[in-house]
């Protein structure tokens, strides 16, 4: 009986670490990414998520799995693609802007969805409040509609004889409204006139440039939109194209060739989205993680294109830059 006993232990023994390696592919955490453009125009937010998830011990395949789904600029695929992470029985949706988070809130209600970066999620109607969001949505917001009336300060800093400017926007987007509010309460103290041109699709760009330069503009502002994220190479290259000094909300805009560039690191944004995937996959509910507003702000300026444009950046501006493209 003796002999019986030790021959059990050791099966056990040696079967137990079998049985849990067998085991561990099932507790390997799957959360969804739904973005409404593509890996490759948000590759670098994509890498500061995958920064974020790694510098919390997290590495995608292999302790952790991401499935991701991109509407490629087709904002109407968005409810196919989320429905299927529901499908998939992900234990997180994370959304990477307006357009997904509510493509994604309409799927569930169950599922928590993390917003790596949202405008204006209260007056989305995703969340409650910024301090108690309720249901199954949190995350981070970009909602900081002053900066736009900053971008026009400096706009009017690097071309001081500045006095029309054409506004890019759309305004279906959440929080247009407020951001173009706050440009008309800077162009008045600043003595500029604006004319706001609603960009809806890729096909509205042309037409908003021709319209800008027959009322004679000497700057574009771009608001920001998921619509103006895809094109925003194109955009750039217009400006450049049409003699026209711009000023855009996040660094990728100067990245791909546009001039300046002031707003919400929207990188940081991403790499912090990690920490809210990370406590939810620990137990955490979306309804008490408080929704975080926007702390890191950057100025970004390319002197390329400033050439470009025969514009000479003044050292009061270039000192203030967090990056500056040569």
């Amino acid at each position: 009986m003796r002999l019986i006993g030790l021959a059990v232990i050791l099966a056990v023994s040696v079967l137990s670490p079998l049985a849990a390696g067998a085991q561990q592919p099932g507790k390997v955490p799957r959360i969804g990414f739904l973005g409404a453009t593509s890996a490759f125009t948000e590759k670098s937010r994509i890498e500061a998520f995958r920064q974020g998830l790694h510098e919390l011990g997290y590495v995608e395949g292999e302790n952790i799995v991401i499935e991701w789904r991109w509407a490629e600029g087709k904002f109407d695929r968005l409810p196919v693609l989320a429905a299927e992470l529901v499908r998939l029985n992900v234990e997180v949706i994370v959304t990477g802007g307006s357009t997904s988070s509510g493509a994604a809130k309409k799927v569930t209600t169950t599922i928590p969805i993390v917003m790596a970066q949202t405008n204006d999620p209260v007056g989305s109607g995703f969340v409650a409040s910024l301090a108690r969001p309720g249901g199954n949505m949190t995350g981070l917001s970009t909602f900081a509609p002053e900066l736009s009336g900053k971008r026009l300060e400096l706009l009017k800093e690097v071309v001081p004889k500045l006095s029309r400017v054409a506004v890019f926007g759309d305004s279906t987007t959440p929080g247009n409204a407020q951001a173009l509010k706050e440009t008309e309460l800077a162009a008045r103290a600043l003595k500029v006139q604006l004319r706001y041109l609603d960009i809806l699709g890729p096909k509205d760009i042309e037409t908003a440039f021709r319209e800008a330069s027959k009322g004679r503009a000497d700057a574009v502002l771009v608001l920001g939109a998921p619509v103006l994220i895809s094109p925003r190479r194109q955009i750039a290259d217009l400006t450049v194209k049409n003699r026209l000094p711009a000023a855009y909300p996040v660094a990728e805009y100067v990245e791909d060739g546009g001039l300046m560039s002031y707003g919400v690191s929207v990188s940081d944004l991403y790499r912090r989205a990690a920490t809210y995937v990370n406590k939810i996959l620990k137990g955490a509910k979306p309804a008490d993680l408080p929704v975080e507003q926007p702390t890191k702000f950057e100025l970004a300026i390319n002197l390329k294109t400033a050439k470009a444009l025969g514009l000479t950046i003044p050292q009061s501006v270039l000192g203030r830059a967090d990056q500056v493209i040569e």
